[in-house]
């Protein structure tokens, strides 16, 4: 009996040595997968990081340029003394090369969850085969990583801002389109904000007031209608440098002698992207091309004094300061399109207008009027100026119902500048400096992206918020400021002075009744986007996955 049990014994014991001497191996060559695996994925990864920088810095062709280069890219020991011990092919089996293809490029959705966005974008396919090379059992991590890379217009964002937004209406507020923020959004509003879109910020949502604003309020309430996630993918434009405020205002300003054009800011700067630079001085005007090119002749001004006179004086009194005014009217620029065509060479779709006299007594200023039909701007029409900027009266707006979504005859129009106000089309010069019972507002509809600067929250001292983006200088009770379009925030203000915003009521402004703000869907469009619209570059990761090896799919 003894001897029975004791050879029960030794068959167990043999049969649990063989489970574990088993087991053990399983268990080394699934650990062996998995790091031939995430050897695969880092040869992936370090591809992925070159197609990112490439683009900021070369977008598409860049990227398509540096093709042959990614394939020859795989990780070395220099990097990480791991990948010593590990051979990188890709699918067909060339030996230290990973598979790199471009399988999409156009216009077309953007690859994220946030839906309804598109894009010039181009998708490649990346897919490492990697084996330990120390163990030879030829166990083969395979991985594949889809990565979109896309430029999105700024102008196709409901609301764009590359600091800090707040949106902390006192009354019922609504923002259209998609929403995406830099920094960090604070909504603390004492009615209710309803985001129609996705919203989208790097650092957080935050349902509080900004650190710098000390206003007390009672809360009330905020309805999201799509997404809203913090810690999404910063979206920067591609200047070479980091995206700071005053690098951003660099966009509308006049380049500094020796700056290169073909440089990553030359490139992005509206001064040499215009079809027509207008330069006033204190006592003669200049017009022609960033790069003289073409300089319009004495001759040839007069076409430029029929639609610009610089002697308008009136007051802003937000910054208590009287305005020298650069005065375009639009009704008469886009009457002489074809004049500036036969002298530029080109149809004027970028319009640049510097008013460089001295600040003193008064601060120089740009101002648009006449503007509510751009009958010959056929492809649209984009103003710049490094000043602060007035529209007064309606923009581009053929249907003049207040609350109009209807943009349907409107042209692809953008104004970018320092700052910007709306002036009514009840707006008396005049009167400029009385009180807010002499500055009565009516009914004004705008229809444009903007671009412009404001003044941040500071010492206590909130900065309006997205509410109040455009600036007044009415008392707009009782009337709709209608705009239809889209509102993009990447600089503070620099023009002095720069008056913080002032809330009370009393000598500024007094709030539209109606604030009807609404997205431009025409945006969504590529063929009616505004010239020169700007755009940020990003690499999205639109799929991930473990693969059969020597398989692209």
């Amino acid at each position: 009996m003894v001897m029975v049990f004791t050879g029960l014994s030794l068959m167990l014991l043999t049969g649990l040595l063989l489970w574990s001497s088993t087991t053990g191996r399983m268990t080394a060559r699934y650990n062996e997968y998995y790091g031939s695996m995430r050897a695969a994925e880092a040869a992936t990864e370090k591809i992925i990081a070159h197609v990112a920088s490439d683009f900021q810095q070369s977008g598409f062709g860049g990227v398509n340029g540096n093709l042959g280069n990614y394939r020859a890219m795989v990780p070395t020991s220099a990097e990480n003394g791991v990948s010593i011990n590990y051979a990188f092919d890709d699918p067909t089996g060339t030996a230290n090369q990973t598979y790199v293809a471009a399988i999409s490029s156009g216009w077309g959705d953007v690859k994220w969850k946030y839906t309804g966005f598109q894009s010039s974008n181009a998708i490649y396919r990346i897919v490492s085969n990697t084996i330990n090379s120390d163990t030879g059992n030829n166990i083969v991590g395979a991985v594949k990583q889809d990565v979109q890379i896309a430029s999105l217009p700024l102008f196709e964002f409901g609301a764009f801002y590359a600091m800090d937004m707040e949106v902390n209406p006192g009354v019922n507020f609504q923002v259209g389109g998609r929403v995406h923020c830099n920094g960090t959004i604070y909504c603390e509003p004492s009615a209710n904000v309803t985001f129609t879109d996705h919203v989208t910020a790097s650092q957080k949502i935050v349902h509080d007031a900004h650190p710098q604003d000390s206003t007390v309020r009672t809360f009330g309430s905020v309805t999201y209608q799509g997404e809203h996630d913090g810690g999404a993918t910063s979206l920067n434009l591609p200047l070479g440098v980091p995206n700071t405020s005053a690098n951003l205002h660099k966009l509308i300003e006049i380049p500094p002698g020796g700056e290169s054009p073909t440089s990553p800011m030359g490139l992005q700067r509206f001064y040499n992207k215009a079809d027509l630079i207008i330069k006033v001085y204190t006592n003669s005007i200049w017009a022609g091309t960033y790069d003289n090119a073409v300089v319009l002749s004495s001759a040839q001004l007069g076409t430029v004094s029929n639609f610009m006179v610089t002697d308008i004086q009136f007051t802003d009194r937000r910054e208590s300061v009287l305005n020298q005014t650069s005065q375009i009217d639009l009704g008469r620029f886009d009457e002489r399109q074809g004049q500036l065509s036969s002298y530029l060479g080109h149809n004027v779709k970028i319009l640049y207008v510097a008013d460089l006299r001295p600040t003193g007594a008064t601060r120089p200023a740009v101002r648009l009027v006449n503007g509510r039909m751009l009958t010959n701007s056929i492809d649209g029409l984009t103003i710049v100026t490094p000043n602060p900027l007035y529209v007064w009266g309606h923009l581009n707006a053929p249907d003049l119902t207040p609350g109009s979504t209807n943009t349907a005859g409107s042209k692809p129009v953008a104004l970018i500048a320092d700052s910007i106000t709306f002036l009514s089309g009840n707006w008396d010069d005049t009167q400029s400096n009385s009180g807010l019972g002499s500055r009565k507002a009516v009914d004004t509809s705008v229809n444009a992206a903007i671009m412009a600067g404001i003044v941040q929250s500071t010492n206590g001292l909130y900065s309006g918020g997205l509410e109040n983006y455009f600036r007044l200088l009415e008392d707009w009770t009782g009337n709709t400021l209608t705009f239809n379009g889209s509102m993009v925030v990447l600089y503070e203000s620099q023009t002095p002075p720069r008056a913080s915003w002032d809330g009370s009521g009393a000598v500024v402004y007094k709030r539209p009744t109606t604030r009807a703000f609404h997205f431009d869907n025409n945006f969504k469009n590529p063929a009616k986007l505004p010239p020169g619209t700007p755009e940020a570059r990003t690499l999205i990761r639109a799929d991930w996955a473990i693969v059969q090896p020597n398989s692209t799919q």
